[in-house]
């Protein structure tokens, strides 16, 4: 794997967002010697939840207002179910995230995170996991569904749950060090 240092994430999330779908590859990210960034529409502070269990606080370092593509290197969209289903209600999250696909850099999503991938039309003809309640959304969607701990198509990286974020922080990694990736 290529050297990670300098390189940097954007990490998309609303209030009560799945934490340890955020930390724990947060984590493994900053362990690699990646700068992550919240970016979020919630001003100031976001919060997470253990579940359905209010969860930690943590500081937005990027408005979702200011947020481009061409300012990091790769987009992480951690799950829970209230986090995504609110940002694929924004327009500019939505729009955040066809252009991460445009420009061919990665993108890994969790749990529900996949959501946003099928808001901002982007699941159709693509190799996808997620939450298993969620699959016929991204059947729906014409993504090709499948119930594995980790998948990666052109660059997109998904998982089921928090069981699989170990698998979900190897490729997450592997993708960032190979960069932009083209996209049929």
């Amino acid at each position: 794997m290529k050297d990670l240092k300098g390189k940097r994430v954007a990490i998309l999330v609303a209030d009560n967002f799945e934490q340890v779908e955020m930390t724990e590859p947060r984590k493994a990210l900053s362990g690699a010697g990646v700068s992550t960034f919240l970016v979020s529409p919630v001003k100031g502070e976001v919060k997470g939840v253990h579940h359905d269990k209010p969860g930690d606080k943590f500081k937005v370092d990027v408005p979702l207002d200011d947020a481009h593509a061409d300012q990091f290197d790769m987009l992480m969209l951690p799950g829970g179910l209230m986090s995504p289903d609110a940002l694929r209600m924004e327009d500019k999250a939505v729009r955040l995230v066809e252009e991460f696909y445009r420009s061919g850099k990665p993108i890994a999503a969790i749990c529900h995170g996949p959501w946003l991938l099928v808001e901002a039309g982007i699941a159709a003809g693509t190799r996808l996991t997620s939450w298993p309640a969620i699959k016929t959304d991204m059947r729906n969607a014409g993504a090709e569904w499948e119930d594995s701990e980790v998948v990666v198509d052109q660059g997109i990286v998904t998982s089921r749950s928090p069981k699989d974020i170990p698998a979900f922080n190897s490729k997450m990694l592997e993708e960032l060090s190979e960069g932009v990736h083209a996209r049929v």
